[in-house]
């Protein structure tokens, strides 16, 4: 092979892998590499409604200092929200009007939420801020993941649901 046939072949691969990359953010797919949801492939489903408990979400994070750091840390990945923040892939587990408790676990108007064990460190010993509590303001999601080292609403609060992209569909994902 010449220099110029690898050249054409690498540019032609690096169109066509930006191409389905521009296809796949167009038409609403997203790749999921953390751990907090299942890896793979998943679809962002519009919402014709308003959050309701339980819904699996694609919502963008707040453009704040606190996720900022956070992203520093590896905590959350870069992406296209306002922030450069990527979108989260979390559960709903708190309307507006709900109490949120946060001790050892997760209460939600006196209910423990499952798999919400809260981590006062990170993997590398950091301490991690704790959303303090309080009730949902309108507006806004508590969000969950029950994967146990996920960074959800139990570090950050609430987020405002006006961030919230749609539905998370899996479209071809596994479990490692």
């Amino acid at each position: 092979m010449t220099r110029r046939s690898i050249t054409m072949f690498v540019c032609a691969t690096g169109g066509v892998i930006g191409t389905l990359a521009a296809i796949g953010v167009i038409g609403g797919f997203r790749l999921n590499l953390t751990p907090s949801e299942p890896l793979g492939l998943w679809r962002i489903d519009t919402l014709h409604r308003a959050a309701i408990l339980g819904d699996l979400v694609f919502i963008c994070p707040p453009a704040e200092p606190q996720l900022e750091a956070a992203r520093q840390r590896g905590y959350l990945r870069r992406g296209l929200c306002a922030g450069g923040f990527a979108p989260l892939i979390k559960t709903v587990a708190a309307l507006p009007g709900q109490r949120v408790d946060i001790g050892e676990d997760v209460e939600i108007d006196g209910k423990r939420l499952g798999s919400s064990r809260v981590r006062k460190t990170d993997g590398e010993g950091r301490a991690i801020d704790l959303y303090p509590g309080g009730t949902v303001p309108p507006g806004h999601l508590f969000l969950h993941s029950s994967f146990a080292s996920s960074y959800d609403s139990r570090y950050f609060g609430p987020v405002p649901d006006s961030g919230l992209l749609g539905l998370a569909r899996p479209v071809l994902t596994f479990d490692p």
